[in-house]
Order: structure tokens, then C-alpha cells, then sequence
């Protein structure tokens, strides 16, 4: 059995192996649809790597353990993937893998695990990528950490909430080069309101990612019609430089509120998204970038939709706000809101949490809230994903968030409308 296969071959899509990331982005290469292509590590490398650091039984033994022990050893199988020997024969395929896609430009390595992506349980934002590689040794230490993330303690904290054990499962890692996007961002081919969203930001996506920035939002019919472009406030895009890796620049202030995609760019992107729907036979949500050749589809995973709910009348009585809804669910509670994670210990079951910047480092708060309100952030964020796994609801991109609402006043968040309205 090959450890490395190209993503363009057969075998690519079985997420047994490649986990489902990697078998998804194959099946859309192989139904026609744009991909970086690249190469897909095999899951039983990362146990392959196991059995020389001789981990396998520390691993078995965390399920077992008492917190403090467990968190010791999940520490130690960390440390110990980051800096032990690489196997030979996986280091031959990485290798392989590495001259191939170098040739081309900075490289990328991506987590695919093999419990990740599912429907249900997306992880997004939960294990790593890696972006603008370009030496051999930032290559190998990339891969290195997409194996150890599936010991970090925030993937244990999200596979205790669906009851996996790590050392019953392994981690794949897909190989690509890099994009050099113009724009990028997120999909989702059907809403609550039985429409097709896209979301935009100049640079790499991971803006969107992180929920660093307002994207623009653009609303297309299930035919593939532009209804609506709502431009976003795109302050600063990401972008890769040699030897620097991943970098952060301002956006020049006339393109801030200007539309990354034309009309007519939307609706070729809107027929891509339906056509992945067909391919993976389920409502999606896709990532993509465009670069100067055209788009390239980075990512596929399952979508969890619900209908839109009828708000409570007496709601309708009260000031609210729009912005960009996750996609899911009618939620009230009080508002608790939050400068900082390091007040994230004030929020108590139940609260609506409102905040600025709603990254996927706020995961573990998601299962005591009743709702979530930020202002930045968009409906195709990592946050966003795993609000909807969740059924929280959820808006984002709402402008003054934390100025406007009141801390302690109650709040009802309708995260398909994308309304956030308070008493007064």
C-alpha cells in the first residue's frame, strides 16, 4: 500500500484512509470541479510514526487516565511527534510529496483526520494548516504539528463532546501548493432561507477563518441568481511571502467596502456550489480561493440546515441589529458581553455571549450559551461551522455589537434571519 497517493487518483477518496477533507476534495477533482491538486499522506503514516516514538500505549492509556495524568500524557505525545525521528518510509513519501509540489512554489500542509469533516462533526478550526511553506525543514516541522494537533487539548476537548478517543483514530494530512489567492472565502449552497450564500475577503481566506474580518456577503437563488451583494468591511487581508510564511497587510482603503467578486464571478461560483452538493449528494459548505487562473476549490464538508424560525411578536417591539446569521436556530438569554477571552469566565449557561472577534478559539464556551453575537466575523467562519453543528444561534459582522448591547439585558439572536434585538 502506497503511504502517498496524488490527489487525482482513485484512491484519494477514501476517507478510511485520507480521512473525509482530503476524499471530498478528491471526489470534486475527479466530477471536474477546479483543485490545487497535490497529494494525500496516508493515516497509517501517522501510526506508522506511532510505532517508532513507541507512543501507542501512552496513547491508549489517556482515555483512562484522571485529568491531571491525561493531560500529562497528551503533553508528552505531543512533544514527542514535534521532535522524534519521522519513520523512514513515511519520510521517503514525504519527501516525494515535497519535491513534487516545491517545483511549483510555497507549499501547504493540511490536517485531515480521519474523524474530521463528517456530518456532524465538522472540527473546523480544530486541528492545523499550514501556509507559504517553502524550505524542506518548515515542510517536515508542518507535518510534524498536524499529527501532534490531534493531542491538543482544545481537539480532546471537542472529541469528549462526541465521545471519540484520540488513540482510536489518526490523522491524514493533505500536501498541496499554495494558491496565491486575490480573494477568498466560503460558501454555503443552501440556507434556511432556501438560498445559496457566498462569503469574500481579499488574500487567503483565513481572515474569514479566524473570524478576523466582516465579509462581504453575497446572496445568490438556488438557480444561481444574484439577489444581493452586501460588501463587508475588509480591513486587512492575509497573504503569503517567502520565508515569512503567513502575513498580515492593511487593505487599501478604496477596497475595503469594495466587492471582491462581480456579479458575474458570483454566479459561476454559485453553479460550482451546487455542483458539489451534487457530488457529495448533501448541502455543503465549501472553501475557495481565486487566484489569476481562476477559482480553486480548498475544502468540502457536509451542512447541517435548518428552516427559518417565525420570531416571537414581542421581540419585534425592541431595537435590534443585522448582520451575517450562522445559519441555525432562535435563541434568548442575557447578554453577557466580553471584551476579551480573558472574561470568558463571566459567561454562565445560558447567556447570549457578545464580542468582538468570534474565532474558533471560543469553542469551548459554545455548549453553555444560548447565543452568540460578534462584530466581525462571517456566516462561513470556523466559529460559525461549529455553531451550526450545534444548533446555537449565531450572527456576525454586527457593527458596535458590544457598545450597542447592554451587558446583563436580555437578548433574542435569530441565527437565520441574522437579527440580534434587546429590551430596552
Amino acid at each position: 500500500m502506497n503511504l502517498l497517493v496524488p490527489l487525482d487518483d482513485p484512491q484519494a477518496m477514501d476517507p478510511e484512509r485520507f480521512g473525509p477533507k482530503a476524499a471530498n476534495l478528491a471526489a470534486l477533482g475527479r466530477a471536474g470541479l477546479p483543485t490545487p491538486g497535490g497529494f494525500c499522506l496516508d493515516a497509517d503514516a501517522y501510526r506508522m510514526q506511532l510505532d517508532e516514538l513507541r507512543l501507542a500505549e501512552k496513547a491508549e492509556q489517556v482515555a483512562i487516565a484522571d485529568l491531571p495524568a491525561a493531560r500529562r500524557l497528551a503533553v508528552q505525545i505531543r512533544l514527542a511527534l514535534y521532535e522524534g525521528t519521522i519513520a523512514p518510509p513515511v519520510l521517503d513519501a514525504l519527501l516525494t510529496a515535497w519535491r513534487a509540489v516545491s517545483v511549483q512554489g510555497l507549499a501547504v500542509v493540511r490536517s485531515s483526520a480521519l474523524i474530521e469533516d463528517r456530518a456532524g462533526a465538522s472540527f473546523a478550526g480544530q486541528f492545523e494548516s499550514f501556509l507559504g511553506l517553502a524550505s524542506e525543514k518548515d515542510f517536515l516541522t508542518a507535518v510534524r504539528a498536524c499529527w501532534a494537533a490531534l493531542w491538543s487539548t482544545n481537539a480532546r476537548r471537542y472529541m469528549e463532546t462526541y465521545d471519540v478517543d484520540a488513540a482510536e483514530t489518526a490523522m491524514a494530512v493533505l500536501i498541496q501548493p499554495l494558491v496565491e489567492a486575490r480573494a477568498s472565502g466560503g460558501g454555503l449552497s443552501r440556507t434556511g432561507e432556501d438560498q445559496m450564500l457566498l462569503s469574500a475577503t481579499w488574500g487567503l481566506g483565513s481572515a474569514i477563518a479566524q473570524g478576523e474580518v466582516v465579509p462581504d456577503r453575497i446572496l445568490l437563488s438556488r438557480q444561481g441568481f444574484v439577489r444581493k451583494i452586501e460588501p463587508g468591511r475588509k480591513g486587512h487581508s492575509a497573504g503569503c511571502v517567502r520565508g515569512h510564511g503567513e502575513v498580515a497587510a492593511s487593505v487599501d482603503q478604496a477596497l475595503v467596502a469594495k466587492p471582491c467578486l462581480e456579479a458575474g464571478q458570483a454566479t459561476q461560483l454559485g453553479r460550482m456550489l451546487r455542483k458539489a452538493e451534487d457530488v457529495l449528494g448533501c448541502p455543503v459548505e465549501i472553501e475557495w480561493a481565486l487566484d489569476e487562473r481562476g477559482f480553486k476549490l480548498l475544502q468540502a464538508r457536509p451542512l447541517h440546515v435548518e428552516p427559518a424560525t417565525v420570531p416571537e411578536e414581542i421581540w419585534l417591539r425592541h431595537p435590534g441589529l443585522n448582520g451575517h446569521p450562522a445559519g441555525i436556530g432562535w435563541g434568548t438569554g442575557r447578554a453577557c458581553v466580553v471584551n476579551c477571552e480573558c472574561e470568558l469566565s463571566r459567561v454562565a449557561p445560558g447567556d447570549v455571549l457578545v464580542t468582538k472577534v468570534a474565532g474558533p478559539s471560543l469553542s469551548y464556551v459554545l455548549p453553555r450559551v444560548a447565543g452568540v453575537v460578534a462584530e466581525l466575523g462571517g456566516s462561513t467562519s470556523h466559529l460559525a461551522s461549529l455553531a451550526r453543528e450545534r444548533g446555537i444561534p449565531m450572527v456576525l459582522g454586527v457593527l458596535d455589537a458590544t457598545r450597542q448591547i447592554p451587558d446583563g439585558v436580555p437578548v433574542a439572536v435569530d441565527g437565520v434571519a441574522g437579527v440580534v434585538r434587546w429590551v430596552r
